[in-house]
């Protein structure tokens, strides 16, 4: 909207922009991608603090009664704290019929001990119950004790020491635990797989394809299915390289007919002061077009214009 573009000009200046100016009859899209997609998070809640003062009104809520769709969306997702946005994406995927059990181990299975953390507090803030607690009540089975076990952060790598040793005896473990019987063993791969760090799955893994002449990737897609497959191949995944992974993710959620925008929307917002550079230099490698050239191709309108500006030019 054209007030929001002039307003936000002159936040720090000690200038006031009339009331009445928040109330033009047409939208400025392009204003709104300018402002908002050109400023880090910390910015944009500073600009709604200071729109509040001004205005009385809440910056997010003005923002959904003006715009619609994808657009939108994506604009509201920009809004939200980064731990506060991954809490309510969390709720989302678990609120109403069915559970949306990618969303969960996406980001369970690719953040950090502190993100975690942060994201627990920030879901308990807002949604007044456990993560925790959600996610026992929303799944069940192998795949709610590996999302439990991806909850307690446990897999950060804190010394860097990698005791050789033990990087064998669990890649034998994993291999009785599979290959080796009749049947799977799924608590010794959840163990394994959610309480090492990188580093020491990285030697395991190494050590498990000489024993087993196949990779744990391999294995897990034999020896598991559906979403319990996908939550330790995540894992793996992560564990080799994050931004091969986020990389992945963005290609999915624009491969083939139409467009998965969800995971568009919170792949792009979510890395965006993290490692979204990374993410594209990788992309590029894999797939041999950039990331901006494949939202081209995919997407249309204010929000394509929106998520190039998020995106930045091309490493």
């Amino acid at each position: 909207v054209t007030w929001l573009a002039a307003w936000t000009s002159q936040i720090g200046q000690g200038e006031v922009v009339p009331r009445a100016a928040a109330s033009s009859s047409w939208t400025n899209e392009q204003a709104i991608i300018d402002v908002l997609t050109r400023r880090s998070s910390a910015q944009r809640q500073q600009i709604a603090k200071s729109f509040k003062a001004q205005f009385g009104s809440d910056l997010t809520e003005t923002l959904k009664s003006e715009l619609s769709g994808k657009f939108e969306r994506l604009i509201v997702a920009l809004m939200y704290p980064p731990y506060r946005y991954e809490a309510k994406e969390l709720h989302d995927a678990m609120k109403g019929l069915g559970t949306k059990e990618g969303v969960i181990i996406e980001i369970l299975a690719s953040r950090t001990k502190n993100q975690l953390q942060e994201i627990m507090k920030a879901y308990e803030e807002d949604y007044g119950s456990s993560l925790e607690q959600d996610i026992q009540a929303d799944t069940s089975g192998y795949l709610e004790r590996i999302l439990v076990c991806l909850l307690q952060g446990s897999r950060d790598d804190v010394t860097g020491f990698v005791d050789p040793g033990l990087a064998l005896q669990d890649a034998q473990d994993l291999y009785a635990a599979g290959e080796k019987i009749c049947g799977t063993d799924e608590m010794k791969f959840i163990t394994i797989l959610c309480t090492r760090s990188a580093r020491h799955l990285m030697r395991v893994f190494e050590e498990y394809e000489k024993i087993a002449n196949k990779s744990i990737e391999d294995s897990i897609k034999s020896e598991t299915h559906g979403s319990l497959e996908e939550a330790m191949l995540t894992i793996v995944k992560c564990t080799r390289n994050l931004h091969c992974y986020f990389a992945e993710r963005l290609h999915y959620a624009m491969k083939g007919a139409g467009t998965l925008d969800g995971t568009l929307i919170r792949n792009i917002v979510s890395r965006s002061e993290i490692d979204l550079n990374l993410i594209k230099g990788q992309f590029k490698k894999m797939y041999g077009k950039t990331l901006s050239s494949m939202i081209m191709e995919d997407t249309s309108g204010d929000y394509k214009n929106a998520l190039l500006s998020l995106v930045g030019s091309d490493p």
